[in-house]
């Protein structure tokens, strides 16, 4: 079933939404929730929750076009969540690292109620990964979003763990430069 009818079943109501979410996405969902928790039975409890939490925001989110992506950034969030909630010190170290990482190139004043600086921040952010190779791309969304770990990254693209991590450190360095240019920093 293609997204648009599956985001019909949504705004009718339909609960068959929810079967047909999870028969075509549902193990990708559960992989990038495990990415983050390291546990199969909470990344199974996140994906129902990333369910539930698509059958609240549709309607008057409308995500026809942008189903995956849009169940992407649920999860990662509840899986993010529940980590911090359940106070999981080794996961929680993980994702301190990646902070530490980010905050080398991104202002250090930002903050919550700067919204619309961060939205800003956002699209220039975008537009420096347009300009990137794809797999410089993938190495950085894997890294940043999707939250996995270099060697990870490493294995799946067949190189060396130095070499994700020689290339994510470039291309931080890059993104700073950029910000600069922007007017950012």
């Amino acid at each position: 079933m293609d997204d648009s009818s599956i985001v019909n079943l949504f705004l009718d109501r339909n609960e068959d939404a929810i079967k047909h979410t999870s028969t075509k996405y549902g193990a990708r969902l559960r992989n990038i929730s495990y990415g983050i928790t390291a546990s199969h039975p909470t990344s199974e409890e996140c994906e129902n929750d990333t369910y539930l939490e698509a059958w609240k925001r549709i309607p008057p989110h409308e995500p026809r076009t942008y189903l995956m992506p849009f169940l992407t950034k649920i999860i990662r969030a509840i899986s993010i969540n529940r980590c911090v909630s359940e106070n999981r010190l080794k996961r929680k170290a993980y994702i301190l690292e990646l902070t530490s990482e980010m905050e080398q190139c991104l202002p250090s004043d930002l903050s919550a109620e700067k919204e619309l600086e961060a939205q800003f921040l956002g699209e220039v952010i975008s537009r420096f990964l347009h300009e990137q190779s794809e797999e410089k791309c993938a190495f950085f969304m894997r890294r940043y979003f999707y939250l996995e770990t270099a060697a990870s990254i490493a294995q799946r693209y067949g190189y060396k763990e130095s070499k994700v991590r020689m290339t994510l450190m470039r291309m931080r360095q890059d993104l700073k430069a950029y910000l600069e240019k922007e007017g950012i920093l």
